[in-house]
């Protein structure tokens, strides 16, 4: 067996103990009011009774079309599909849902996107079966936000972690769950509820809510119920059977999960438990191997073992389960698009998404039933349970939204008021020697630099509104040696110099940044703008500010903390190690100051 490096396996170790130590508080399970449960039980088998067989098998995907609404004519539609517009393709293909992108040109505003997704409920009504979509998106918060502002904008996962309170983490899901329904969004692809224990983990990180498995679950089942209880849509725990624990990309690579079986029952597991009992709806795979759980190589996707033994059956789930994104990397390496598809229906999956070449998934589902297999009775228990959840969250009877309505939900100054006071205890103050913090900002020259065109400018006028005369110089994540010159120069000139730091590495050019900068004499303020990490591989700084966040709530908050209006009040969410690979805590779990 592999030996593990020290710091990974007392990683490992302190999240056990966590787990030993602090019980997840009981979710209070969401229970289906009888009277619908059987209304809906009666939809679903009324409705699979008078649906063809290609209509069930429709039902299983969930499809996305580049364009602004359902009528935009692209050659990349045609190229996938054969067909060229969204209408085109729902009435070809008859998906159970659709899924809405910002990178696919799907999202500009929120009246647009309500527009959008009518236009696809009317394609989906009037093709054979008649069944309404499942609109779907990926708005997690913090790193994950597919619409902006105007939306109310919250920090993310980690940051709420920090924040320690259920309270705040429901109503922040409430809030994202309502505006998503008032634009005719009926499932958000959230929470995430992987355990960060990898602080090297280049796809989850901040979106996770903290490395103990405890604080996770009590923050997940607080999230679900924000979702479905209060907005009325569909929650989606994510990434099962746990993604927190690697440091390859499943987009481009296969990630391995070396835990032992007890390691994942005890760090992984709980937080879909919780999910399961808070009632959430929907559950999605991962495109990770986990020897542990199935030693076949195959990701947990197309794995039997760990979709049915595991979720299905150990856990006791009996909801939607729907894959990641089959466009993947991670779930492509060993089987054709086809075969992809196929084998996930047989570990279980009930929902396909984004398959990389859908008409070939469509062609070998249906050959795999002609061959007997796959069952008609299969596809069957899969579509039950999808049109079961349709018509439980209102999607059935209320498939489309008021567009004139849609800006009376979304970004109203209440809600916009609840993320700032939300995101106001998230921000962490990890070091402050010498009393470098508060400083006063009133009358003095500020440079702004390092990370973000848009985030340093936004800092800026933060800092501009609390007096001070701000020069913006982002340099980015890898600035150039003649960056760093000029961002050295304006701090030498400047009363204070504010760097946002984002993914910092023992071989970062922001290191070399934020050295020239210090050695400037300037009042130097550091603030990680994601990772928490980042002050491991800075360790001559005087400050450091965690944000966990770049979104503007994240952004007005810091100033506030920079300039002293509020006592900085979040406690970290992990456990910060040294830079060295010894293991050694720098900060430990908890750890956070005030003025």
């Amino acid at each position: 067996m592999q030996r593990r490096p020290a710091h990974r396996a007392l990683a490992i170790a302190a999240a056990l103990s966590l787990t030993a130590t602090l019980a997840p508080a009981a979710a209070s399970a969401a229970q289906t009011p009888p009277g619908r449960d059987r209304a809906a039980q009666a939809y679903a088998d009324t409705t699979l009774e008078s649906m063809t067989l290609e209509q069930k098998i429709g039902q299983l995907f969930i499809l996305f079309a580049y364009g602004p609404d359902a009528e935009t004519v692209d050659s990349r539609n045609t190229t996938l599909y054969g067909r060229p517009t969204a209408s085109d393709i729902i009435s070809e293909y008859e998906p159970g849902g659709f899924i809405l992108f910002s990178a696919r040109d799907n999202i500009t505003d929120p009246t647009q996107v309500a527009t959008l997704s009518n236009g696809l409920q009317d394609a989906a009504m009037e093709a054979g079966a008649g069944i309404p979509l499942l609109v779907s998106t990926d708005q997690e918060q913090g790193l994950v936000t597919r619409i902006g502002s105007p939306a109310t904008l919250f920090p993310g996962n980690m940051a709420l972690g920090a924040g320690r309170s259920t309270k705040d983490t429901r109503k922040a899901a409430a809030v994202t769950g309502q505006e998503l329904l008032a634009m005719g969004i009926q499932q958000n692809n959230a929470p995430d509820a992987d355990v960060n224990i990898n602080p090297d983990n280049p796809v989850i990180g901040v979106r996770s809510f903290s490395s103990d498995p405890a604080l996770v679950s009590q923050l997940t089942a607080a999230a679900v119920q924000g979702y479905q209880e209060d907005a009325g849509i569909v929650a989606t725990a994510k990434h099962f059977p746990g993604h927190g624990d690697t440091d390859t990309d499943s987009h481009s690579g296969l990630p391995v999960i070396t835990h032992t079986l007890e390691e994942w029952q005890q760090i992984d597991a709980p937080p879909f438990r919780a999910a399961i009992e808070a009632g959430v709806d929907s559950i999605m795979t991962a495109h990770i191997v986990v020897p542990a759980l199935d030693d076949s190589g195959d990701p947990a996707t197309l794995s039997h073992k760990i979709v049915t033994g595991q979720l299905r059956e150990a856990l006791g789930f009996d909801g939607v389960i729907v894959t990641d994104g089959l466009e993947m990397a991670a779930v492509r390496q060993k089987y054709g698009d086809g075969e992809v598809a196929v084998r996930a229906i047989e570990a279980g999956v009930d929902q396909l998404l984004l398959p990389a070449a859908p008409r070939e998934a469509y062609a070998a589902i249906d050959d795999a039933l002609d061959s007997g297999r796959l069952t008609e009775q299969r596809i069957d228990e899969s579509v039950e349970r999808i049109l079961k959840m349709k018509y439980e969250q209102g999607v059935i009877k209320h498939p489309k939204v008021d567009v004139d309505k849609v800006m009376n939900t979304v970004g109203k100054n209440s809600s916009l008021r609840a993320a700032e006071k939300i995101t106001d205890r998230t921000t962490t103050l990890v070091r402050n020697d010498d009393g470098a913090l508060p400083v006063a900002v009133q009358g003095k020259t500020v440079l702004v630099t390092g990370y973000g065109e848009v985030t340093g400018r936004t800092l800026a006028a933060e800092l501009t509104a609390r007096g001070a005369e701000v020069t913006a110089l982002p340099t980015g994540t890898a600035p150039s040696t003649a960056l760093i010159a000029e961002a050295t120069a304006a701090a030498a000139m400047s009363d204070v110099t504010v760097v946002l730091t984002n993914g910092v590495t023992a071989t970062s050019r922001q290191k070399d940044l934020v050295a020239a900068l210090d050695a400037t004499g300037t009042h130097l303020v550091v603030a990680g703008v994601r990772n928490p990490y980042d002050i491991n591989q800075l360790p001559e700084v005087d400050n450091f500010i965690a944000t966990y966040s770049y979104a503007a709530p994240a952004l007005a908050s810091l100033a506030k903390v920079i300039t002293g209006e509020i006592t900085p009040q979040g406690a970290l969410p992990v456990d910060i190690r040294t830079a060295d690979g010894s293991g050694d805590i720098l900060y430990p779990f908890g750890h956070g100051l005030g003025w």
